[in-house]
């Protein structure tokens, strides 16, 4: 029986999210990572494609900890970005995707997508992300290794972070991925 078109793409998409990137196998951990205390590790790394398109890779340190939940960890999450987005279309695509894992009420969902416009630079291929995760604290944002700002509502960082963290994400395989190293 031949597979559908569907599942051929399906099957495509998550074999390219789980793929390590080759491109960071020689880079050394970001700035900010590096100057943390305990040591954070790489915990994995992802390719998130998009019909086919690359769209970003990505990178999860965590620090150090006995805790098996990964929202109980000081965290770091890098997207090097592969083309050209504007600041406010990923924003609004955050919000989107933190409605779908049933994080916010409406209302907290507005604010962050405000917060989030005011504060996500456009961006162009070789751009970097970083997002800083504290358990219970603010959310830290470097853009190419400089600090742009901090969201320091504390629901806001299990929210946005559970866009690739949780397990009700949208992508299932860059979870699995980022995720790979966490508990060894």
């Amino acid at each position: 029986m031949k597979p559908s078109r569907r599942s051929v793409l399906a099957a495509g998409v998550i074999t390219a999210v789980a793929c390590p990137s080759i491109a960071w196998a020689q880079e050394s951990r970001p700035q900010i990572v590096a100057a943390q205390s305990p040591e954070p590790r790489l915990a994995g790394r992802a390719l998130m494609r998009f019909f086919g398109l690359r769209v970003y890779e990505a990178r999860l340190w965590v620090s150090a900890g006995a805790s098996p939940d990964v929202f109980e960890r000081e965290c770091f999450l890098e997207l090097r970005y592969a083309l050209s987005l504007k600041g406010d279309r990923i924003a609004d695509r955050s919000v989107d995707e933190i409605a779908g894992i049933g994080q916010g009420t409406d209302a907290q969902r507005k604010a962050w997508g405000t917060a989030m416009r005011q504060l996500f630079p456009d961006v162009s291929d070789g751009d970097r992300l970083l997002g800083h995760y504290l358990p219970r604290g603010p959310s830290r944002f470097h853009f190419n290794d400089r600090p742009i700002g901090t969201i320091e509502d504390p629901q806001f960082g299990r929210a946005f972070f559970g866009i690739w963290l949780d397990p009700r994400t949208s992508e299932p395989g860059l979870r699995a991925a980022l995720l790979k190293g966490f508990a060894s």
